[in-house]
């Protein structure tokens, strides 16, 4: 049997074991922003896959499961900050740790650039209709990052806390919704979803990679393993209960979904705001836009996590020389990372209001930005599943069971990248590998010059 010992190398200067399980769990739900799926993604899924729908979300769960599977078999061993990253150092050579670093803070860095462009979305139409102003862009975005910058800044526990209220508010919301759409429709199947009724092989492999954006994120309860108590215990929990249970959300959001805009003159696909339009044809309208509000939250939600999350792999990554050396430091009364939380946050306003300016549209910024987070996740996840069976190779038995887990999540993973990559879909999207993989190589080129980092491992 491995020895469970928590890793505990000291220096780091955060918080240790202030956050319980559901504050922990917080933190990977939030990266998720589980509202944004039934109010944003569904119906992009649903304009591809159709009746399949469910069943591209189903593969997309078991896909993360696998990979959560993975993650969980490396943190019942070792906890720190940056827990992928560390994962990855642990087995694979340095320059691998490296991407790995490089891409997983991309990654979060992009999705909360992605989810400020979906706040503005929503609280540009509740501002609207209220008050019946616009706003620009740019401003609602600053409010958004400025904030949870603010937050993820002074204090952890606030901020997994605030994520645990809003979440949970927004997720209750869209649940009543639902319910109230299923008892209209009476007790009984939906036989067009459950047959497939003109789904397609094509739109199923183009759906399950947006489907996959759904749930990035759901690891980042491993950045908390210096915060988190008992991170041995609470970390993998909370990874596998984000995956399987946002996962379950996500399917009876699309059931509900598809079934109620059966009887509609108005296609999901073609719904600006799907569950407010949902909302008001089951006559409680006022749930609608509790559900705009929660779905403006939750996205503010994930900003603040995907901060925290992203803070806290670049301080690890300064630790062990692959950023600069100042981003390691950490608040001496907040305890918190705020050097890397400053940049961090600097970084994921940046794209955001630039392509604002530059008159993007929120859905386009939101798509963009997001498929650009998938590149880093998905490379992240490949390399957690690669390294583990050389890291139990190396410290203890490798079994034939866990080689065929990393195995199928490798295989898992390269497929929803082959998804992205072909059919080579349309400008600017052609264009997003090459700019990953150009901020890669500039990020590995840093570590080469300054000589830092290239002797780490473990």
């Amino acid at each position: 049997m491995p020895q469970l010992q928590e890793e505990t190398r000291p220096g780091y200067g955060l918080r240790r074991h202030i956050l319980g399980p559901w504050e922990t769990l917080a933190q990977s739900v939030s990266a998720i922003a589980p509202t944004a799926t039934p109010a944003m993604t569904i119906p992009l899924v649903f304009a591809l896959a159709g009746n399949a729908t469910w069943l591209v979300y189903l593969a997309a769960t078991l896909a993360l499961v696998l990979v959560g599977l993975v993650i969980g078999c490396f943190g019942r061993r070792s906890a720190s900050p940056g827990s992928l990253f560390t994962y990855v150092s642990q087995s694979l050579p340095p320059w691998v740790a490296g991407i790995a670093g490089w891409a997983l803070l991309l990654a979060y860095v992009a999705t909360a650039s992605s989810v400020a462009a979906g706040f503005f979305n929503f609280a540009n139409v509740l501002l609207h209709a209220a008050l019946g102003i616009a706003t620009p862009p740019v401003v609602l975005m600053s409010v958004a990052v400025v904030l949870a910058g603010a937050m993820a800044w002074r204090d952890i526990k606030l901020s997994a806390e605030m994520m645990l209220w809003m979440e949970g508010a927004s997720v209750t919301c869209i649940a009543v919704i639902l319910a109230v759409v299923a008892a209209r429709h009476g007790l009984h199947l939906d036989w067009p979803q459950l047959r497939l009724h003109d789904a397609t092989g094509s739109g199923f492999r183009l759906g399950l990679v947006l489907a996959l954006f759904s749930f990035v994120g759901f690891e980042s309860a491993t950045a908390l393993g210096e915060e988190a108590r008992e991170p041995l215990r609470t970390i993998p929990r909370a990874v596998l209960q984000c995956a399987i249970g946002c996962g379950a959300f996500f399917i009876l959001c699309i059931y509900a979904e598809v079934l109620g805009y059966r009887d509609m003159h108005l296609p999901l696909d073609q719904a600006a705001a799907p569950l407010h339009v949902l909302a008001v044809h089951a006559k409680v309208g006022l749930l609608g836009t509790l559900v705009d509000i929660g779905a403006m939250i939750s996205m503010f939600a994930c900003v603040l996590a995907c901060i925290t999350a992203a803070s806290r792999v670049l301080m690890l990554m300064s630790h062990h020389g692959f950023a600069h050396k100042s981003l390691a430091r950490t608040h001496a009364r907040n305890e918190t990372p705020h050097s890397a939380v400053l940049v961090t946050a600097l970084a994921t306003l940046l794209p955001a209001a630039g392509l604002a300016l530059r008159g993007v549209s929120a859905d386009n910024i939101y798509g963009w930005m997001g498929s650009l987070a998938t590149y880093g996740f998905i490379t992240v996840y490949a390399l957690v599943c690669v390294a583990l069976p050389l890291h139990l190779r190396r410290t203890e038995k490798l079994s034939p069971g866990v080689l065929a887990l990393s195995a199928a999540g490798v295989v898992a993973m390269l497929l929803a990248l082959a998804g992205t990559l072909y059919p080579i879909p349309a400008a600017p999207y052609n264009w997003l590998p090459y700019l990953y993989l150009g901020y890669l190589a500039l990020g590995l080129g840093w570590q080469m010059i300054a000589g830092k980092g290239i002797g780490y491992r473990g």
